[in-house]
């Protein structure tokens, strides 16, 4: 039996935000495969002049609403106008047997009101890094309180990695929790059918502070110093101006490359065209883009944080403490092979087994199955 499925996100790819919550767009792509899925979204546009604008769109297969509404600078009208939001593009869709619901942040209290209203039960997925312990400092008592009323009434709670899982517990959550990765896509980032002529590292993110970008360059130019035959590539949906003028400050133009928002056939290109990833974050819960680079056959070096020692080991990667001696040293290693991974086969076929669309699907539907019969 195919069930209805509503997705709903505080976090969701838009036109304001195109990659914001992109793996939950994933998620949804991969439950599509065993059930009928729609998704609904509401944001502020404080811009626009209407009330509401209701977006209304077919996307990879997947009927997509996106309701803007007028922000304003009072955060109270914005919720209200959020939820009157989700309210109105509920009317225009069909009536789901469940609401899958992303992220515990204050749009999940439209899933507390579908529960309430409606009697549809929801399950919620949790990707946020800010419930990680490292984080619990930043979380207001207001926060914590909303977020855990709003999933004491959902049926599971399903962190995408074991130490999230952990770090909810410690928070006081006491759902039912079963954790449930996030999804490749082992179609799109295929197996490269060959090494790089040059050898390349390569860094693609947001580009924010967390992520370092401006350290990784620092780090491959020290290293280029020692040892010239390699490449950074480096960029994302960030401020790549930035990185541009601290490379021509290095005079590194010859040996790092950096480039701005890439589609994601773009990202599996420059994946298979490289021969090291590089994620050096303060922290991170379970990041897709390691899941993706080793999907193509790429090993990784990353920061030893959240959920990542669940993803990197010996056989596939390299990880360190957020050191730049750390990542130079191993950095030195990947480029004169004083580490061996194991082969790109299997490298993807990790990825395959564990975390492509049709296993995540699964994982999904049996928990679909336990709320709904």
């Amino acid at each position: 039996m195919r069930y209805k499925i509503l997705f709903i996100s505080s976090w969701f790819p838009n036109r304001l935000e195109p990659t914001n919550g992109n793996f939950v767009q994933r998620h949804a792509e991969a439950v599509s495969q065993l059930h009928n899925v729609e998704v609904l979204h509401a944001i502020g546009d404080p811009t626009q002049k209407e009330d509401f604008i209701f977006d209304d769109k077919i996307i990879n297969g997947i009927r997509t609403l996106i309701v803007y509404y007028q922000q304003t600078a009072n955060p109270a009208v914005n919720f209200i106008r959020r939820m009157k939001a989700y309210r109105k593009g509920f009317a225009k869709i069909h009536k789901p047997d469940l609401v899958h619901a992303n992220v515990l942040q204050y749009n999940l209290l439209f899933a507390l009101y579908l529960k309430i209203r409606h009697k549809i039960p929801f399950v919620v997925t949790e990707h946020w890094s800010g419930f990680l312990r490292i984080n619990h400092h930043r979380l207001s008592k207001f926060q914590l309180f909303a977020a855990k009323k709003t999933a004491e009434k959902a049926s599971y709670l399903l962190p995408v990695s074991q130490y999230l899982l952990k770090d909810l517990k410690t928070l006081g959550f006491k759902n039912k929790m079963e954790v449930i990765q996030n999804v490749v896509d082992t179609n799109l980032f295929y197996l490269k059918s060959s090494a790089p002529e040059k050898f390349t590292f390569l860094h693609i993110s947001n580009l924010i502070p967390l992520k370092n970008p401006e350290k990784i360059i620092g780090v491959a130019v020290r290293l280029h110093k020692e040892i010239s035959g390699f490449e950074l590539h480096i960029g994302g949906d960030g401020d790549v101006e930035n990185l541009d003028q601290m490379v021509k400050k290095f005079g590194a133009e010859s040996f790092i490359k950096t480039f701005p928002m890439l589609t994601l056939n773009e990202v599996s290109e420059k994946m298979r065209a490289s021969n090291c990833f590089i994620l050096f974050s303060d922290y991170e819960n379970f990041p897709c883009v390691l899941l993706e680079s080793l999907s193509t056959g790429t090993p990784a070096i990353a920061t030893k944080v959240g959920g990542i020692p669940e993803i990197i080991n010996s056989k596939n990667g390299i990880l360190i403490s957020n050191s730049e001696d750390e990542l130079y040293e191993a950095m030195r290693k990947v480029l004169t092979r004083k580490s061996e991974f194991e082969d790109p086969k299997k490298l993807h076929q990790f990825v395959e087994d564990h975390f492509s669309m049709g296993k995540i699907a699964e994982k999904f539907d049996k928990i679909y199955r336990q709320v709904l019969n």
